[in-house]
């Protein structure tokens, strides 16, 4: 018996199309579910560290623990770290090397549980804004960088672009941010600040949009099963990527809009 050419895989097979398309259908499914978990641990995240800033802030006692209070010779207040104040300040970036470091060897317990301590470090670390600037300014700065946040990451999932190249390079600003950060903390220069803040919302930026692909992209690379460890274990860091973008970016961004306390 003589064969044309095979037709087991084609579109005409019966069935073959739908079932294409039940797949693509389910991933899809599932990239949508896995991005909305992340989000969801983002934002749970934010609130945590938003009431604990907003506790520490309006209870004097608690602010005292963390905060100093003085005036410059040119009458501006002045906000200075206690003891505590530095280890707030320091334990995020303890609590993102042991993520780093140690995620293969946590349960999704241990992680989500970290996740909520990192949170709630954030907090007392922020609760200094509250001294610095308006309870108007901050709440307006919020929503500025909310809204930024989601057109940005939106274009990162929906973006057909490959953002990889861009990614390194904002990975390289980043570095250059945290160094020129550490020296002005001796120069002490107004001009170096204002450089790295605008340096700073360009790098959160374009790390929120590559990010946001680099989720997406690694969903559909290993398409991790619903309710495993891995698949929880990777949401919460998946949440504490985009969880720094928009704390910096919030950050960078209240230093330009954040209205000065006057008093």
């Amino acid at each position: 018996m003589a064969f044309g050419p095979d037709t087991r895989f084609t579109t005409g097979a019966p069935g073959w199309g739908r079932a294409a398309t039940a797949d693509a259908a389910a991933v899809d499914a599932g990239l949508r579910s896995y991005m909305l978990r992340v989000y969801n641990w983002m934002a749970s995240g934010l609130l945590l560290t938003g009431i604990v800033a907003y506790v520490i802030a309006n209870s004097p006692e608690l602010m005292s623990l963390f905060w100093s209070v003085g005036r410059a010779p040119n009458g501006m207040r002045v906000v200075s770290p206690t003891i505590l104040g530095w280890a707030a300040m320091l334990s995020p970036l303890a609590f993102v090397l042991v993520f780093s470091f140690g995620i293969n060897r946590m349960s999704k317990g241990t992680a989500q549980l970290l996740f909520w301590l990192f949170a709630a470090a954030m907090g007392a670390s922020m609760s200094n804004i509250f001294l610095r600037y308006t309870g108007q300014s901050i709440a307006t700065t919020f929503f500025v960088t909310s809204a930024m946040f989601a057109g940005i990451s939106l274009y990162g999932y929906t973006t057909k672009a490959d953002l990889t190249r861009m990614g390194s390079f904002m990975m390289m600003g980043l570095i250059g941010i945290v160094i020129a950060s550490l020296v002005n903390i001796f120069l002490a220069s107004s001009a170096l600040a204002f450089a790295i803040s605008i340096i700073g919302v360009v790098v959160f930026v374009g790390l929120t949009a590559w990010d946001t692909q680099r989720i997406k992209n690694d969903y559909l690379s290993y398409a991790y099963a619903e309710g495993t460890d891995e698949a929880g274990k990777r949401s919460v860091m998946d949440a504490l990527a985009l969880y720094l973008n928009f704390v910096n970016l919030f950050q960078l961004l209240l230093s330009f809009m954040g209205q000065r306390q006057s008093d």
